[in-house]
Protein backbone atom coordinates (compact mmCIF):
# COMPACT_ATOMS: atom_id res chain seq x y z
CA UNK A 1 0.00 0.00 0.00
CA UNK A 2 1.44 3.38 -0.56
CA UNK A 3 0.65 6.12 0.36
CA UNK A 4 2.03 10.32 0.43
CA UNK A 5 3.36 11.24 3.47
CA UNK A 6 2.50 15.03 4.96
CA UNK A 7 5.73 16.99 4.31
CA UNK A 8 8.69 14.91 5.16
CA UNK A 9 10.63 12.20 7.68
CA UNK A 10 10.03 8.72 8.20
CA UNK A 11 8.72 9.12 11.72
CA UNK A 12 11.01 8.60 14.92
CA UNK A 13 9.64 8.35 18.05
CA UNK A 14 10.24 11.52 19.20
CA UNK A 15 9.17 14.25 16.67
CA UNK A 16 11.92 16.46 18.25
CA UNK A 17 15.01 15.32 16.89
CA UNK A 18 14.23 13.80 12.65
CA UNK A 19 16.48 12.10 11.04
CA UNK A 20 13.78 10.69 9.34
CA UNK A 21 14.05 8.64 6.02
CA UNK A 22 11.45 9.87 3.03
CA UNK A 23 10.22 5.85 3.20
CA UNK A 24 7.85 5.74 5.80
CA UNK A 25 5.87 2.71 6.09
CA UNK A 26 1.95 2.31 5.70
CA UNK A 27 1.39 1.74 9.12
CA UNK A 28 3.00 4.66 10.84
CA UNK A 29 1.89 6.72 8.10
CA UNK A 30 -1.56 6.06 8.53
CA UNK A 31 -1.38 6.48 12.56
CA UNK A 32 0.64 9.56 11.75
CA UNK A 33 -2.27 10.93 9.56
CA UNK A 34 -5.08 9.89 11.83
CA UNK A 35 -3.96 11.84 14.72
CA UNK A 36 -2.92 14.95 12.54
CA UNK A 37 0.72 14.30 13.40
CA UNK A 38 2.30 15.39 9.67
CA UNK A 39 5.19 12.46 8.34
CA UNK A 40 8.51 14.43 7.53
CA UNK A 41 10.86 13.13 4.36
CA UNK A 42 13.02 16.16 5.40
CA UNK A 43 16.14 14.22 6.98
CA UNK A 44 18.88 15.91 9.30
CA UNK A 45 22.07 13.87 8.78
CA UNK A 46 24.39 12.39 11.74
CA UNK A 47 27.16 12.05 9.55
CA UNK A 48 29.98 14.43 10.15
CA UNK A 49 31.62 15.66 6.94
CA UNK A 50 32.87 18.91 6.72
CA UNK A 51 32.73 21.66 9.36
CA UNK A 52 30.57 24.42 10.61
CA UNK A 53 31.76 27.72 9.34
CA UNK A 54 30.26 31.52 10.59
CA UNK A 55 29.43 33.59 7.80
CA UNK A 56 31.26 36.57 7.42
CA UNK A 57 28.88 39.48 8.11
CA UNK A 58 31.40 42.19 6.60
CA UNK A 59 31.82 40.68 3.63
CA UNK A 60 28.07 39.85 3.34
CA UNK A 61 27.47 43.52 4.09
CA UNK A 62 30.16 44.45 1.21
CA UNK A 63 28.59 42.01 -1.61
CA UNK A 64 24.74 42.76 -0.70
CA UNK A 65 24.58 45.68 -2.38
CA UNK A 66 26.86 44.57 -5.79
CA UNK A 67 24.75 40.77 -6.15
CA UNK A 68 21.80 41.23 -8.02
CA UNK A 69 18.51 39.58 -7.47
CA UNK A 70 17.91 36.39 -9.19
CA UNK A 71 21.36 34.79 -9.33
CA UNK A 72 23.19 31.68 -7.90
CA UNK A 73 25.37 33.89 -6.29
CA UNK A 74 22.81 35.70 -4.42
CA UNK A 75 21.42 32.83 -3.73
CA UNK A 76 24.40 31.23 -1.89
CA UNK A 77 25.35 34.52 -0.43
CA UNK A 78 21.51 34.57 1.73
CA UNK A 79 22.55 30.79 2.56
CA UNK A 80 25.76 31.72 4.32
CA UNK A 81 24.26 34.37 6.33
CA UNK A 82 22.35 32.16 8.06
CA UNK A 83 25.12 29.48 8.53
CA UNK A 84 25.20 29.24 12.73
CA UNK A 85 21.58 29.74 12.97
CA UNK A 86 20.35 26.64 15.53
CA UNK A 87 16.93 24.67 16.21
CA UNK A 88 15.99 24.69 19.43
CA UNK A 89 15.60 21.76 22.23
CA UNK A 90 12.59 20.28 20.29
CA UNK A 91 14.17 20.42 16.96
CA UNK A 92 12.38 23.76 15.81
CA UNK A 93 12.15 27.52 16.78
CA UNK A 94 13.94 28.46 13.50
CA UNK A 95 12.94 31.64 11.14
CA UNK A 96 12.25 28.85 8.62
CA UNK A 97 9.70 27.16 10.95
CA UNK A 98 8.09 30.38 11.14
CA UNK A 99 8.60 31.46 7.64
CA UNK A 100 6.85 28.40 5.98
CA UNK A 101 4.02 28.22 8.94
CA UNK A 102 2.83 31.23 7.78
CA UNK A 103 3.49 30.95 3.93
CA UNK A 104 0.93 30.34 1.60
CA UNK A 105 2.99 26.92 0.74
CA UNK A 106 2.05 25.60 4.42
CA UNK A 107 -1.61 25.50 3.96
CA UNK A 108 -1.10 23.77 0.14
CA UNK A 109 0.81 21.15 1.35
CA UNK A 110 -1.04 20.53 4.44
CA UNK A 111 -4.03 20.24 1.73
CA UNK A 112 -2.33 17.91 -0.09
CA UNK A 113 -0.60 15.86 2.80
CA UNK A 114 -2.72 16.23 5.57
CA UNK A 115 -1.88 16.85 9.20
CA UNK A 116 -1.75 20.08 10.88
CA UNK A 117 -0.40 23.56 10.80
CA UNK A 118 1.32 23.42 14.11
CA UNK A 119 3.07 20.19 13.51
CA UNK A 120 5.43 22.09 11.41
CA UNK A 121 6.76 24.42 14.15
CA UNK A 122 9.23 21.39 15.21
CA UNK A 123 9.59 19.64 12.05
CA UNK A 124 12.76 18.77 10.14
CA UNK A 125 13.63 21.56 8.69
CA UNK A 126 16.10 20.98 5.87
CA UNK A 127 13.40 21.95 2.68
CA UNK A 128 11.69 25.05 4.72
CA UNK A 129 15.40 26.12 4.63
CA UNK A 130 16.11 26.12 1.61
CA UNK A 131 12.95 27.76 0.15
CA UNK A 132 13.24 30.52 2.55
CA UNK A 133 16.59 30.97 0.69
CA UNK A 134 14.91 31.24 -2.46
CA UNK A 135 12.17 33.29 -0.86
CA UNK A 136 14.47 35.50 0.14
CA UNK A 137 17.00 35.48 -3.12
CA UNK A 138 14.03 36.73 -4.99
CA UNK A 139 14.08 32.64 -7.00
CA UNK A 140 11.24 31.03 -5.64
CA UNK A 141 9.03 30.80 -8.98
CA UNK A 142 11.89 28.71 -10.29
CA UNK A 143 13.23 27.36 -7.48
CA UNK A 144 10.14 26.21 -5.76
CA UNK A 145 9.32 25.43 -2.43
CA UNK A 146 8.06 22.41 -0.22
CA UNK A 147 8.60 21.02 3.61
CA UNK A 148 8.89 17.02 1.89
CA UNK A 149 12.09 16.35 -0.31
CA UNK A 150 9.97 13.64 -2.43
CA UNK A 151 7.85 16.02 -3.63
CA UNK A 152 10.06 18.66 -4.58
CA UNK A 153 12.66 16.70 -6.37
CA UNK A 154 9.54 15.39 -8.51
CA UNK A 155 8.69 19.20 -9.01
CA UNK A 156 12.40 19.96 -10.61
CA UNK A 157 11.91 16.63 -12.78
CA UNK A 158 8.24 17.29 -13.98
CA UNK A 159 9.34 20.76 -14.91
CA UNK A 160 12.64 18.91 -17.28
CA UNK A 161 14.95 20.95 -14.83
CA UNK A 162 16.62 17.44 -12.76
CA UNK A 163 19.95 16.27 -13.50
CA UNK A 164 23.13 14.70 -12.13
CA UNK A 165 25.83 17.65 -12.77
CA UNK A 166 26.58 19.89 -9.52
CA UNK A 167 26.31 23.16 -10.22
CA UNK A 168 27.04 26.16 -8.41
CA UNK A 169 22.98 27.04 -6.49
CA UNK A 170 21.71 24.00 -7.86
CA UNK A 171 19.37 22.45 -4.96
CA UNK A 172 20.79 18.63 -3.95
CA UNK A 173 18.62 15.99 -3.23
CA UNK A 174 20.29 13.02 -0.98
CA UNK A 175 19.69 9.47 0.10
CA UNK A 176 21.75 7.98 2.41
CA UNK A 177 21.12 4.63 1.58
CA UNK A 178 19.18 4.68 -2.02
CA UNK A 179 19.93 6.77 -5.13
CA UNK A 180 16.09 6.72 -6.19
CA UNK A 181 14.09 10.07 -5.70
CA UNK A 182 11.44 8.23 -3.90
CA UNK A 183 14.06 7.18 -1.49
CA UNK A 184 15.21 11.25 -0.71
CA UNK A 185 15.98 12.19 3.01
CA UNK A 186 17.91 15.40 2.52
CA UNK A 187 18.09 18.85 0.89
CA UNK A 188 20.59 21.38 0.44
CA UNK A 189 22.14 23.62 -1.77
CA UNK A 190 25.43 23.03 -3.92
CA UNK A 191 28.14 25.73 -3.55
CA UNK A 192 30.57 23.75 -5.70
CA UNK A 193 31.76 20.75 -7.18
CA UNK A 194 35.04 20.05 -5.38
CA UNK A 195 36.41 17.98 -8.57
CA UNK A 196 37.22 15.20 -6.02
CA UNK A 197 34.09 13.31 -5.79
CA UNK A 198 32.70 15.77 -3.57
CA UNK A 199 30.68 18.50 -3.17
CA UNK A 200 30.48 21.56 -0.63
CA UNK A 201 27.01 22.26 0.09
CA UNK A 202 25.46 24.93 2.36
CA UNK A 203 22.21 22.86 4.44
CA UNK A 204 19.82 23.18 7.15
CA UNK A 205 18.87 21.18 9.83
CA UNK A 206 22.32 18.69 10.01
CA UNK A 207 23.25 16.43 12.28
CA UNK A 208 24.82 19.35 14.50
CA UNK A 209 21.16 20.73 14.20
CA UNK A 210 22.09 23.78 12.51
CA UNK A 211 22.83 25.57 8.67
CA UNK A 212 26.12 24.44 7.86
CA UNK A 213 28.68 24.36 5.47
CA UNK A 214 29.83 20.93 4.57
CA UNK A 215 31.65 18.81 2.30
CA UNK A 216 29.77 15.73 0.80
CA UNK A 217 30.77 12.79 -1.44
CA UNK A 218 28.35 12.92 -4.54
CA UNK A 219 27.82 9.06 -4.21
CA UNK A 220 24.66 10.43 -1.71
CA UNK A 221 23.40 12.64 -4.16
CA UNK A 222 19.84 11.21 -6.26
CA UNK A 223 20.01 14.19 -8.19
CA UNK A 224 20.14 18.04 -8.07
CA UNK A 225 17.30 20.51 -9.64
CA UNK A 226 18.30 23.66 -11.46
CA UNK A 227 16.16 27.13 -10.58
CA UNK A 228 16.53 29.41 -13.11
CA UNK A 229 19.04 32.05 -12.61
CA UNK A 230 19.53 34.88 -14.09
CA UNK A 231 22.90 35.32 -15.75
Amino acid sequence: MTMRPFPSFRMPANLSRLAVGATVSATVLAGALATGTPAFADHADHSQVGTTRAADTSQVAADKQQLRRGTAQTVLRVAEQQVGVTENAAGGGTPFHKWYMASPRAQQTLARDGGNLQAYANAPWCAMFVSWVGEKAGVRPSMGWDAYTVTWAKWFENEQRWGNTAKPGAVVFFSWDAKSISSIDHVGLVKKDNGDGTITTIEGNTGNGKVEQRVRPKSQVVGYGYPQYKA
